[in-house]
């Protein structure tokens, strides 16, 4: 098959800043990738490339494409370096962009509400739990340990009856930090932890093998759950978490994945507790990542909220997946439009 290749960088201000452990996020880079098969028929499909969680770059995406030309056939595209994962899972939304769903309509998620850092979490959970939210989602490693640790009890406090805290460190915690904050979860209602402490792939393998010990002894040690975000931010991670037998949960965001369905393939095999979630991806990217979430059969028991309670997240309303409300519908879903997206752009 030979395709028609075009390319679009972005880079979109986002509503309200988004604050982590690694820094404060103003704006969002990306790349949006169109192919047009023979026939004529288009697909979308888009590079949300997060560098320090181990991605690529914008400027690598830009690269590869000027590199691909205007011309493309499958084998070139099957040929694109595995450092490229993002860009290889946009190539593969654009290839599967336009396919009619076999979702069914009437499927609904529940979705997991995105708390801002620091004491604001507290004053943003009634509005939202009036929405009819129950599960949230608290950015923490932002601040000092010892304040954050003190505003647990009363963000806990805050929620409403039978309401569940997803706590995310981002990577930002040590071994003493971490047990300090285990220690004070286990008889309040967390649902997780997400990523507590992180050696990104730069560092030396023993730093690296040192952080994913203390993921598992803190798994090991504690009744609160532990889940993996950064550290499976690629396909190879998948596997060797898998391998390495975790039975905590794995928070997949399906954009960084440079083969998202065999992934989440090798998953669905290891029987594994799963958690879909956001990239800050615009409604492109959301389309194939929320696609992939609805069709994920669970293990066992209900499904997990999903955490892609993040919208409406950019400045121009055009940009932004479905509005964030406390279930979505695989319907809501299919009505992204990606080539708006794209014409925008222009």
């Amino acid at each position: 098959m030979l395709y028609q290749f075009q390319y679009r960088r972005y880079r979109l201000s986002l509503r309200a800043p988004v604050r982590t452990a690694h820094g404060l996020w103003v704006d969002r880079d990306g790349v949006i990738v169109r192919l047009e098969d023979e026939t004529g028929t288009a697909g979308y499909g888009e590079a949300a490339v997060i560098p320090w969680f181990g991605t690529e770059s914008a400027d690598d995406v830009v690269a590869a494409c000027r590199e691909l030309g205007d011309k493309v056939d499958n084998e070139r595209l099957a040929a694109l370096p595995k450092r490229l994962a993002c860009l290889r899972n946009a190539i593969a939304g654009a290839c599967n962009g336009t396919a009619i769903s076999d979702l069914p309509s009437n499927k609904t998620l529940g979705v997991a509400a995105l708390l801002p850092a620091g004491r604001a979490a507290i004053a943003a959970i009634d509005p939202k739990a009036g929405a009819g939210f129950r599960v949230f989602k608290w950015k923490v490693g932002v601040a000092d340990a010892a304040d954050e640790l003190a505003l647990l009890d009363d963000v806990c406090a805050a929620l409403p009856g039978g309401g569940k805290l997803r706590l995310d460190a981002n990577g930002a915690w040590d071994r003493r930090t971490a047990e300090r904050w285990f220690e004070r979860c286990a008889e309040r209602p967390v649902e997780f932890v997400e990523q507590p402490c992180f050696a990104a792939a730069g560092e030396t393998a023993t730093r690296r093998g040192k952080s994913d010990d203390l993921l598992r002894g803190l798994a090991e040690s504690y009744p609160t759950p532990v889940a993996l975000d950064e550290s499976i931010a690629g396909d190879t991670d998948i596997e060797r978490w898998i391998a390495a037998e975790w039975r905590g949960i794995f928070v997949v965001k399906p954009a960084l994945l440079g083969d998202a369905a065999g992934g989440l393939k090798k998953l669905a095999r290891a029987k594994a507790d799963v958690v879909f979630s956001s990239a800050l991806e615009t409604a492109v990217g959301a389309r194939m990542a929320l696609r992939l979430a609805f069709s994920w059969v669970t293990p066992k028991g209900t499904p997990r909220a999903l955490g892609f309670g993040v919208w409406p997240l950019f400045a121009e309303a055009l940009f932004n997946g479905p509005a964030a409300a406390a279930f979505l519908r695989a319907k809501d879903v299919e009505r992204l439009n990606p080539e708006a997206v794209w014409n925008a752009l222009s």
